[in-house]
């Protein structure tokens, strides 16, 4: 027979929300992780071309912070990017180590393409779990919590 370790009310809650939260990030991750590869990129690429898509050009700082990523990573996934021809790279005109990676037609395209139907993907995936209000309070509560956590960094 299998046993859990109790250590109280407040702790047991709180291990049991934080398993729960990382299951289900993690299997929606690789859920929405399968959808971008079969568009032929990674999920870094996709968030570069998301985030040039819906905030226009901006600095490699900027998508490195928008991704969460570090800057090195940032470099190769911006360098695959320019290969394909799908982003350009120019130097800032207002600082001059700084460069700006925007959308290429192609690149645009790309974006048009697949976005929305990434968006209905995941739509898909959350509609089949939550209603309308559940998904509302679970946005709520989880920016709450994000807010909360962010403040102890």
């Amino acid at each position: 027979m299998k046993t859990t370790r109790k250590y109280g009310r407040k702790i047991d809650q709180a291990l049991t929300l934080w398993v729960k939260l990382a299951r289900a990030a993690n299997t929606m991750s690789t859920l929405t992780l399968r959808d971008i590869s079969s568009h032929g990129l990674t999920e870094s690429q996709f968030g570069v071309i998301e985030a040039l898509g819906h905030l226009g050009p901006m600095k490699v700082g900027e998508l490195c912070a928008k991704n969460l990523s570090s800057g090195g990573n940032m470099t190769v996934v911006v360098d695959n990017l320019v290969r394909d021809g799908l982003v350009e790279r120019m130097q800032s005109l207002d600082d001059r180590r700084a460069y700006i990676v925007k959308l290429t037609e192609k690149g645009k395209k790309l974006f048009d393409d697949i976005f929305i139907l990434h968006a209905k993907y995941v739509t898909g995936l959350i509609d089949n779990a939550l209603t309308d209000d559940e998904i509302a309070q679970l946005s709520t509560l989880l920016k709450k919590l994000g807010l909360s956590l962010k403040e102890r960094l």
